[in-house]
């Protein structure tokens, strides 16, 4: 019996003759939360409207709680809360009266559950606003409350940071965090925000084009990420040139017309700052870094960035 509270086996999605989603294989542990990462269109929401079931699988197979959702639908997804793209409500209801609705077509047993999801994500219970009225990052919380209303085992969340301010992100990471090491959740999360992902994820899944590239744990990632010299300068093509003849087979990449990074740590940074300083090269900083997330990906990517 594995750990695993979502599995899927060479999962695939076709539209007429774009492929959409290509032989993924996700493997998400239980009581963690794992962070799919890839640019829009790169098919995050489309893996995860089939493991909800709300589009069709072309080939593959998805395994929720160690079964097949074919033919046990009615068994596993109530065990499931989710949010997907826009959240869909009424509205000219209220937030409340929008819950109130949805935890009843659950049959939500809980009495204190509508008020309690609400506080949970920082709304009003009983207020008068409207939902046409919510922002962006209201609409995003009123979501969430939906689906964490019920008390579910798991949690899928597309984007569920989209519109929030930054306050607003570092509770519902909190929040998160809270749900998956104090009352055991899993959660599989969506978002364009690498940063966040890099602080709230234990596990990531890099989908670039509709294929994963890579699945790893945070700490794995961690391990494997290189630290290097950040120099910023007048010109690195120049700059470049100079560091060959200086320094031989030196290990270095080119950001753009100023930014450059060197990999060996070992070199003698004072000897490589003289070195462009005596050719006429600006140096106006150095520092040592360790790569990022967004580093990774866009190596991984092939130098594409994240939107």
């Amino acid at each position: 019996m594995n750990d695993f509270v979502i599995e899927t086996k060479q999962l695939t999605k076709i539209y007429g003759e774009q492929t959409a989603v290509s032989k993924v294989n996700l493997h998400v542990k239980k009581g963690r939360i794992y962070g799919l990462l890839g640019r829009n269109g790169a098919g995050k929401t489309t893996i995860m409207k089939m493991v909800l079931g709300l589009t069709s699988i072309t080939s593959g197979e998805v395994q929720l709680f160690g079964k097949n959702i074919r033919g046990q639908e009615k068994r596993i997804y109530p065990r499931i809360g989710a949010i997907i793209e826009t959240p869909g409500f009424y509205p000219n209801l209220t937030g409340t009266e929008n819950l109130e609705i949805f935890a009843k077509l659950r049959g939500t047993s809980r009495p204190d559950a509508v008020k309690n999801a609400l506080e949970v994500v920082g709304l009003p219970y009983k207020d008068k606003k409207l939902f046409s009225k919510y922002s962006l990052g209201m609409k995003q919380r009123l979501g969430i409350a939906n689906a964490i209303m019920h008390d579910p085992e798991l949690l899928i969340l597309d984007e569920p940071i989209n519109g929030l301010d930054p306050i607003g992100i570092a509770e519902i990471r909190k929040f998160l965090q809270d749900l998956s090491k104090e009352r055991g959740k899993t959660i599989l999360i969506s978002s364009h925000i690498l940063s966040e992902i890099d602080l709230l994820a234990d596990d990531i899944g890099i989908i670039h084009e509709g294929n994963l590239l890579e699945e790893s744990s945070m700490d794995e990632l961690r391990k494997k990420n290189q630290k290097y010299v950040l120099f910023r300068v007048s010109s690195t093509a120049t700059a470049a040139r100079i560091l060959e003849q200086k320094c031989g087979g030196v290990k270095y990449r080119i950001e753009d017309d100023n930014v450059m990074r060197i990999y060996d740590m070992d070199i003698d940074l004072s000897m490589v700052n003289q070195a462009f300083i005596t050719n006429n090269i600006g140096v106006y900083e150095s520092s040592v870094c360790d790569e990022s997330l967004e580093d990774y990906f866009k190596e991984i990517t092939g130098g594409v960035g994240i939107a």
